[in-house]
């Protein structure tokens, strides 16, 4: 996925990411989000900017409790 760098980006950009992680590695959605954060933000939560690392978190969240309620 290309990363706009002009702006912070969205909770559904995030969505769609997981969502491609999840299905690549048939993996959890905790572990979704570590590979996330290992390799789009390079463990750095700043490097695209607080607005995004929280989007990003709010991805989460949203799908976590997606597939909880399942």
């Amino acid at each position: 996925m290309t990363v706009n760098h002009a702006g912070a980006l969205k909770k559904e950009y995030f969505i769609a990411y997981l969502k491609l992680v999840l299905n690549a590695r048939e993996c959890t959605i905790e572990e979704a989000k570590d590979i996330t954060f290992n390799l789009f933000f390079r463990q750095n939560k700043e490097i695209y900017g607080e607005e995004t690392y929280k989007q990003f978190l709010l991805a989460y969240q949203d799908l976590h409790c997606r597939l909880i309620a399942g």
